[in-house]
């Protein structure tokens, strides 16, 4: 019986965001002349934040889940517990000893405690996840084709909705490198400007991700239905994170003329071009990601925006704020370069 390709996927994935997460800013990197395990013996931090302990023990929760899953069938029961904890307990260990070489981040045994606590809770969920794995397996057969391809795909689209979380983005507006590169925003411009941006921006990448979708998707599979549920869940993730990493009343703050606008606009060319061939809309798929990346990197200033995410850039969502640009700024490229090799595998197949 074979295990799970892509909860072996999405495991390596999320350890590689752990990693990341641990470890932002990865500058300022300095010997200190003692141990690295040296914050083991040192007492708790007198002031510690409860959002600060729910974070670690839910983000390594989630790492001990996938532990769990991508270990099946080959061991389950308490093995899969005692393996899954010890990966999270080990990897916390690491990344709170690598910290001890970074000036912005302050090692705890504290985190090291809920990290692992978090990683044991999300192993013993997955002892709970037996009856849900057959229906799952279920409706993958039924609405993706089968094979590693369509895990990947899949993946990538679980990636692009956590790339929603991220307030300080255009709506669906993944692949801005001037936050990997630094480099300056545009200078302040007229606001219909912005709006024309932000709706043709908004509707490329949507119709984009609808055409991946639909390249995944199982013959027969009810593809329209299918883009339409993820757009609902993509704008609930960027509801929730307004509302979480802002003010509650801010929710929906997103909802702007130029993101309506290239909603109405993105869905209606999905809807339609998802009945082209394949290899057409591989193509389309793939100019319109590197459309959307040059004008997101054409984009210019927003001040409102600006002000309103001081929060957002400042604080406890330091950590989580890199992590969500890393992964927005990278998606676009990374998801061009499946698309072409889906389009290659294809040809390679004689289809078309």
């Amino acid at each position: 019986m074979r295990g799970s390709p892509l909860a072996r996927l999405l495991l390596l994935v999320y350890l590689a965001l752990v990693v990341y997460a641990s470890l932002y800013p990865l500058t300022g990197w300095r010997a200190h002349g003692g141990s690295p395990f040296e914050f083991l013996a040192m007492p708790w931090p007198r002031y510690t934040l409860l959002f600060d302990i729910v974070t670690n023990v839910a983000g390594y929760a989630l790492l001990g889940l996938l532990a769990a899953l991508a270990l099946r069938p080959r061991l389950r029961g308490a093995g899969a517990v005692l393996v899954a904890s010890a990966l999270g307990a080990g990897l916390s260990l690491l990344m709170e000893a690598a910290q001890s070489y970074l000036p912005a981040r302050i090692p705890s045994s504290l985190d090291l405690l809920c990290n692992a606590a978090g990683a044991c809770a999300g192993a013993l969920a997955g002892l709970r996840a037996d009856p849900w794995e057959q229906p799952l397996r279920e409706w993958r057969a039924r609405v993706l084709l089968p094979g590693a391809q369509a895990d990947l795909g899949l993946a990538l689209v679980g990636l692009w909705l956590f790339t929603q979380l991220n307030p300080a983005m255009l709506l669906f507006g993944v692949g801005d490198l001037r936050d990997l590169l630094q480099g300056p925003a545009g200078p302040a411009r007229a606001p219909e400007l912005f709006v024309a941006i932000e709706a043709v921006t908004t509707a490329a990448n949507l119709a984009a991700v609808a055409l991946l979708v639909s390249a995944i998707a199982a013959h027969g599979a009810p593809v329209r239905a299918m883009v339409v549920a993820l757009v609902f869940v993509a704008l609930a993730v960027k509801t929730f994170a307004f509302a979480v990493i802002l003010r509650a009343q801010d929710g929906f703050d997103w909802l702007t003329p130029g993101a309506l606008q290239g909603l109405v606009a993105g869905l209606a060319v999905a809807l339609l071009a998802v009945a082209l061939s394949r290899v057409a809309r591989l193509t389309l798929a793939a100019l319109l990601l590197m459309a959307a990346a040059v004008l997101v990197n054409l984009a210019p200033q927003n001040p409102y925006m600006a002000a309103m995410l001081k929060l957002w850039q400042q604080g406890h969502f330091l950590n989580f704020n890199g992590l969500t640009r890393l992964v927005a700024t990278l998606w676009p490229f990374v998801a061009i370069a499946f698309l072409i090799h889906l389009a290659g595998r294809r040809r390679d197949n004689g289809l078309g």
